[in-house]
């Protein structure tokens, strides 16, 4: 019903760099040289992880699946029953604010003494280049951190829609 995948495009190209490099190095020291290409290729490697863990991180803990019963962020699921369907308009409504105003779906004003929603999916924080949309559970309120928070949150309000006709 609704997908939203983190773009794959930085890690390939990360990943494409790293192999030619190394590709190009072998040609020209290979087979003569081949423990100072090894460590050469191992220290470029610990380069590639320290550019490519974000994205995989931000694939393994943000990506969002929305079929008929289950929304589900990350390693976490949410069964649709238990969200509630006000909220989830009402984040609707705050995400289709005029443009040129910041998107105000996790609004931390009025949680003065209490504690703040819940981050669902395993992350630590919402990443850079994504926005959290707040809404109400059985349990409490969690955060949900979206790419496109206007997007997902209209497919979300037609499924819960859905959900309440059957």
């Amino acid at each position: 019903m609704y997908r939203e995948r983190p773009s794959k495009v930085w890690s390939l190209i990360c990943v494409s760099l790293y192999v030619a490099g190394v590709a190009w190095m072998g040609v020209d020291s290979l087979p003569e040289d081949l423990g100072p290409w090894l460590a050469v290729s191992a220290l470029f490697l610990l380069l590639l992880l320290a550019f490519t863990s974000v994205p995989v991180s931000k694939y393994f803990y943000n990506r969002i699946d929305l079929d008929h019963t289950t929304l589900r962020v990350g390693r976490e699921r949410l069964a649709l029953t238990d969200l509630d369907p006000a909220s989830v308009t009402a984040a609707l409504h705050r995400a289709q604010q005029p443009p040129g105003r910041p998107f105000a779906g996790a609004d931390t004003a009025h949680w003065a003494g209490q504690r703040p929603p819940r981050l669902v999916g395993g992350g630590w924080a919402v990443p850079m280049g994504m926005d959290s949309v707040t809404i109400a559970t059985r349990r409490g309120e969690v955060n949900i951190p979206a790419r496109d928070p206007e997007a997902f949150l209209t497919a979300l309000a037609s499924a819960l829609a859905l959900q309440h006709q059957a």
